[in-house]
Parts: structure tokens; C-alpha cells; sequence
């Protein structure tokens, strides 16, 4: 019997291909998402392309309450979810004190608290069953402040700790947590985030949804804790730990400035 991943943020990004990913190795799809056109588009091609089984709920997860619907119909269905991707979220740029709160509030919502919520629910039914694996999607972001993205940055860092408190508790229970850290890659975060004209975006060439996802589900079916695409990502990662603090936040603010200031 094929088993079943439920994938957040499905329609687009990371979170698309990696539903394909899934879908190519027979897993059953349950995706959730903001955009219906886009699900209802992905339901009828995966399906005819792979033959498996996809269910999508068109929500808005920065809602608990939305998130909580997900998870009694998925009970209701008798669906066993044997992977989870928390993988919807979306960041924010310009200094804080001009931002729009209210954004910054979802983003707090969707980028933590459904993450956390879905991790606790289909971990606790993971660990009665001895079998599964979550994907939480963290950034490179998470290991440093972050000027000119102050909240998403601080989002990734919980979802950074969190994730590898989880993982240590669910040692030999045969549930893994990974969480995997792209650094800025083509999707359509940015657009999302207003960052066309970053430098962090602008001066490099990025790599894609695709990669990054193929990256993120060969660390998870390893069940490694902490996954950081890229060489240079990785050397980023670890040197941050040896420079002061101070210094390495101004650094970030210097990347993130915009090619025109």
C-alpha cells in the first residue's frame, strides 16, 4: 500500500516540487494551499502522469483554526499521515518600525504556529505507529538576525530550534525531524516578499525549487536532522558561529540593502 505525505504550501516553490517528487516515488498526495486553481491544475496532472491518490484543501494556514479543519477532515477520511512538509511560508522586507503589522502577524501564524501544530499532531500519531518523517523548512536565514527582514529571520530561527529539540526527543522512536536550510533560491518568494532588487537575490545565480526540494527529500528520507543546501550556504552557515554578533548582523544588513541604496 503506498504510503501518504501532507505537504504545505504545495502550490508553488519548494513545496510543488516537491508534491512531484513524492508523487514519482507512489506516495499519495494530501496538499494544502491558498490557491485552488493551482491545486485543482496539480490534482488532475499528477494523478494522470503517476497515478496516485491527491487530496487538496484550498486554506489559508496563518488561521489556526484553518489548520485545525485540515487535520479533523484528514481524520475523518481515515487518511494515516506517514510524511508531514511544513513547507508554507512567506517573509517580509523593510524596517520594521514601517511594515505592515498585520502581514507580519500571519506571517508569525503560518511560518510557526501551523508548523508547530502540524508537527504535534501527526508526530504524536508518527511516534504511536513507530514509523515517519517530517520535513520542516527552515532557511539559512535562521542562523543569524536579519536587518530589513527582522520577523521572518526570527521566524526561521524558531523553526531552526524547534525542529532540532524535536528531532533529539524523537531519537529511536523511528520518527525523524529534518529541517532543511536553502539559502535564497528561483521561486516565487521573492516577488512575494518584495526582494526583485536585493542583493542577496540580485548578484548570484540561484538555484532552483527543483533542486533545492530533491535536496530536501534525499536528507529527509535519510532522516538527518539539519540539511543546508549549497556549498557556500554551508560555509556561511558554520563560519556565522565564529564571528561576532554584531559584526555578522551588519553583514546581513550590508547583503540585504537593495542594488540601488
Amino acid at each position: 500500500m503506498n504510503k501518504t505525505v501532507f505537504i504545505t504550501g504545495a502550490s508553488s516553490g519548494i513545496g510543488f516540487e516537491l508534491a512531484y517528487i513524492f508523487a514519482k516515488n507512489k506516495t499519495n498526495l494530501v496538499l494544502a494551499a491558498r490557491s485552488k486553481d493551482k491545486l485543482d491544475l496539480m490534482a488532475e496532472d499528477i494523478t494522470k502522469k503517476f497515478k496516485v491518490s491527491v487530496i487538496t484543501f484550498v486554506k489559508d494556514l496563518s488561521s489556526l483554526s484553518a489548520c485545525k479543519e485540515v487535520y479533523e477532515n484528514i481524520k475523518k477520511e481515515n487518511i494515516k499521515i506517514d510524511f508531514l512538509v511544513n513547507n508554507a511560508g512567506f517573509g517580509n522586507y523593510g524596517f520594521f518600525t514601517e511594515t505592515d503589522l498585520q502581514r507580519e502577524l500571519d506571517m508569525i501564524n503560518l511560518n510557526i504556529a501551523a508548523l508547530t501544530y502540524f508537527t504535534k499532531v501527526f508526530a504524536k500519531e508518527m511516534k504511536q505507529r513507530s514509523f515517519g518523517k517530517i520535513l520542516n523548512v527552515s532557511s539559512t536565514a535562521a542562523f543569524q538576525p536579519g536587518p530589513l527582514m527582522a520577523v521572518y529571520y526570527a521566524t526561521k530561527a524558531y523553526v531552526q530550534s524547534f525542529s532540532e529539540a524535536v528531532a533529539n526527543e524523537l531519537k529511536d522512536t523511528g520518527v525523524t525531524v529534518t529541517a532543511l536550510c536553502p539559502g535564497p533560491t528561483e521561486s516565487g518568494f521573492q516577488s512575494a516578499a518584495q526582494l526583485n532588487n536585493v542583493k542577496l537575490f540580485t548578484e548570484r545565480k540561484l538555484p532552483t525549487s527543483a533542486d533545492v526540494a530533491q535536496f530536501g527529500y534525499d536528507a529527509m528520507m535519510k532522516g538527518q536532522t539539519v540539511a543546508v543546501h549549497g556549498l557556500l550556504n554551508k560555509i556561511g552557515t558554520m563560519a556565522v558561529r565564529f564571528v561576532p554578533r554584531n559584526l555578522a548582523v551588519k553583514s546581513v544588513r550590508k547583503i540585504q540593502e537593495t542594488r540601488n541604496k
